[in-house]
């Protein structure tokens, strides 16, 4: 009987070990694959609203520039706080119509920095650019 018990542990172990050697070789093989398509994940909401603000259309308003030159910002440094900033949703009003305000923060050129971003249907403008403490 224990035989028996032992030899069918055995062929469960030897599945187990063929499953995760596969498992293993298929994982590392996707992830180099993916690496090099440069496949992003988007499934945050931070990530979601980033996204959908940097496809837009981008504008910027006539106060957002006269900030940028005050603060010493390029359109360079919005795209890296568009890229890696941070949603404030609490001060968002992601609901509003006819265009969502969000409250984007970042730290470009180790700067506080800021954005109130008005998105509209395909057009986001960049509506203020604010320095933070």
């Amino acid at each position: 009987m224990l035989i028996f018990i032992i030899s069918k542990f055995m062929k469960l172990l030897k599945r187990f070990l063929f499953f995760g050697t596969g498992l293993l070789i298929g994982s590392v093989f996707v992830y180099f694959i993916w690496e090099k398509k440069d496949v992003h994940f988007d499934y945050g909401p931070n990530a979601r609203v980033l996204k959908n603000i940097r496809t837009d259309v981008q504008f910027f308003s006539d106060d957002a520039k006269e900030s940028m030159i005050t603060i010493g910002l390029d359109s360079v440094d919005i795209a890296m706080i568009l890229q890696d900033g941070d949603v404030d949703f609490g001060e968002s009003s992601p609901r509003a119509e006819p265009c969502k305000t969000y409250v984007i923060n970042g730290n470009p050129k180790e700067k506080n920095i800021t954005l109130i971003v008005k998105k509209c249907d395909t057009i986001s403008t960049i509506d203020k650019v604010l320095l933070g403490d």
